[in-house]
């Protein structure tokens, strides 16, 4: 079920569709073909640009492409439909709402350049500040229009003052932006001038070049151009690719000759979607790294104060509040039972944790001091959504975590905080649980800071520690053979408990919830010290129970606790799987099988201790032969209550 090396030199985000071809075909049909490819990432709006002409044509539509095919239709425009050289892209939205007008591409004032983006660029507030003082007028509430204006710009500097000419005027100017931007981003472009070449550029975010026969392309994945070719180059990180007809050049941003990594596709493209996992569940538990470092992007201010997406409360309106509720469904509710501890410890206000579906129907307390954070990965819960128009009525302030911009969740709440962790195609949460975990930690320091219980400084050491996570994560995922072999081994298991205390007992639950969800069988999340409460008539000889144990380090007492309980399980006949820090030794000698997983700070733990679990029922359920994608009975999004 693993990538081979190969394969694993590929590592892309299921976030935008970006697409761009140059050579003797109409670049339209080629385009719309990759991002057709590219749909099962998931998206909001689509949009295409082709060179013409000596113009440029473009046609952006909100929804799925059916609607950008059916405008294009209509427009019934030669010119779009023949041009040689043309970019696309599928976008999920991030900065404005998925609008006609804010789809990509994005055209610069003057008409020459069309810009489409994957990621987010940090600085554009004040990169928007300055083009708008020099004239400039935006056409669209995204980040990514800064892009085209300033490539503009520095393409057209170039020309006056005669520095470059042909495709590297357009490389250079690329160069000359690209150094000016902050955060994650891959940028694709074409100029009007430069009518046989597409620039692009790497930054935290994937980008895949194909070479052909007189032909090039470039893609955000290579299952968009895998029926054209099979030759493939990966970017690294903060490179400039410049293809025309003729050939491919890769520079630094400093312009200094470069080259990326050639590999040949052995893959077919149902495999090229799931970059060659076997489940998109694989891939997307591959993807947290990535999708945790997309959710801390632009939080920290230069003043080390955390930033949110929308805010509609004042830090007075925070300051007011004396009580907080996080509702949520099934693995957000999970999130929001990690967030009461970092929120209780941080900010020092009660916190309660409420099923969506109860919320309403017992009558719970609320005023206009009342904070209620509602955790929806869709933004459509319905459940989720009915107990947040509840407390509207009930006059408390609600801020929302979503991973959908523009969604129904997000609109009617007074705050929210994007977890911009892209789409997910299996049913069952990875990247969206870690997301949100990250996304209620930032909530936690950033109500802590407003109401003066931390400082900035100490704000900024938690989310460094945060920022270090996804290369730990990238660590904990290559180390995960063993787990692997453990799910294939516990497949005709007929039960798993899953304990833990403080934070590992949400991971517990959220273990045992992946294990129904995708082998169809009984597992059971407890708080560890309940285990002598009644649960532990439940162990018999050889019942596997997953044990998720603290750090020594700060809470030492709460993990001798967690190992007096494994030794309680181990003396009635329990097969024990203990997932501990590295260096915690002592815990070794109770394990039937030891899962090592980085030394984390006590509340950030989760990030860490939750992903051999998802590896785990991704593995039984697999060995049981279940649809990992598509459990039964299940669907992504739950619209109704």
């Amino acid at each position: 079920m693993r990538m081979t090396d190969e394969r694993s030199s590929v590592r892309v985000t299921a976030m935008c569709g970006i697409v761009g071809y140059v050579g003797g075909r109409p670049a339209l049909s080629i385009v719309l073909d990759g991002l057709r490819r590219l749909e099962y990432r998931g998206y909001d709006s689509a949009g295409v640009a082709v060179v013409e002409d000596g113009t440029v044509l473009t046609q952006k539509k909100a929804g799925k492409l059916a609607n950008l095919e059916k405008a294009l239709a209509e427009a019934a425009d030669p010119g779009i439909a023949a041009g040689p050289t043309g970019i696309g892209h599928t976008r999920w939205a991030t900065h404005g709402g998925p609008t006609d007008r804010n789809a990509h591409p994005h055209v610069s004032q003057d008409g020459n350049v069309a810009v489409i983006h994957n990621g987010i660029i940090e600085n554009f507030s004040r990169l928007r500040a300055e083009l708008e003082a020099t004239g400039v007028e935006f056409a669209s509430d995204t980040d990514t229009e800064c892009a085209a204006h300033l490539l503009a710009g520095e393409v057209r500097a170039l020309r006056e003052s005669g520095l470059a000419d042909g495709p590297e005027l357009l490389a250079e100017g690329m160069r000359r932006t690209v150094r000016r931007l902050e955060g994650a981003f891959t940028l694709l472009a074409i100029d009007v001038r430069v009518p046989d070449a597409v620039v692009a550029a790497r930054r935290n975010s994937p980008l895949v070049v194909g070479r052909g026969n007189g032909e090039n392309f470039l893609a955000s994945d290579v299952s968009a151009f895998i029926e054209y070719t099979r030759d493939a180059i990966e970017l690294g990180q903060d490179q400039v690719v410049l293809i025309t007809p003729a050939g491919i050049e890769i520079t630094g941003f400093d312009g200094s000759p470069q080259e990326g990594k050639e590999f040949h596709i052995d893959w077919d493209a149902s495999a090229a979607e799931k970059g060659g996992y076997d489940y998109f569940m694989l891939k997307e538990i591959a993807e947290q790294p990535q999708a945790i470092a997309d959710t801390l992007l632009g939080r920290l201010s230069d003043r080390g104060e955390i930033v949110l997406d929308e805010v509609r409360l004042t830090d007075q309106d925070l300051r007011d509040v004396d009580k907080i509720f996080i509702i949520a469904c099934g693995t957000s509710y999970n999130a929001g039972m990690v967030a009461k501890y970092a929120i209780e410890h941080w900010v020092r206000l009660p916190c309660e944790v409420e099923l969506a579906s109860e919320f309403r129907y017992r009558d719970p307390i609320l005023d206009r001091s009342t904070l209620v954070i509602v955790i929806s990965q869709s933004g459509e819960t319905m459940d989720t959504l009915m107990a947040l128009r509840h407390a509207k009525e009930q006059k408390a302030r609600v801020l929302a975590i979503c991973n959908t911009n523009g969604s129904t969740i997000p609109r009617e709440s007074d705050a929210v905080l994007y977890t911009h962790g892209g789409p997910e195609i299996a049913v069952a949460s990875t990247k969206a649980f870690l997301t949100q975990l990250v996304a209620c930690y930032l909530i936690g320091l950033h109500l802590a800071q407003v109401r003066g219980v931390m400082y900035a400084d100490e704000v900024a050491a938690v989310v460094e520690k945060l920022q270090s996570t996804p290369d730990s994560l990238r660590g904990l995922l290559d180390s995960m053979e063993d787990v692997r072999a453990l799910g294939r081994d516990l497949k005709t298991a007929s039960t798993v408990l899953f304990i833990g205390r403080h934070v590992g007992y949400p991971v517990a639950l959220e273990g045992a919830l992946k294990l129904k969800e995708l082998a169809y069988m009984h597992a059971e999340g407890f708080a560890a010290g309940e285990l002598k409460h009644g649960p532990i008539a439940l162990i018999d000889q050889g019942t596997p129970v997953v044990c998720v144990v603290p750090s020594p380090a700060g809470r030492g007492v709460m993990r001798d606790k967690v190992v007096s309980n494994i030794q309680e399980v181990r003396a009635r006949g329990a097969r024990t799987i203990v997932i501990a820090e590295e260096g915690d030794d002592d815990v070794a000698a109770f394990a039937d099988h030891l899962i090592r997983v980085p030394a984390t700070p006590t509340l950030l733990a989760p990030l860490m201790t939750t992903v051999p679990l998802q590896i785990l029922a991704c593995e039984i359920a697999s060995a049981r032969g279940h649809d990992v994608d598509q459990p039964r009975n299940l669907a992504k999004s739950v619209t109704v209550e």
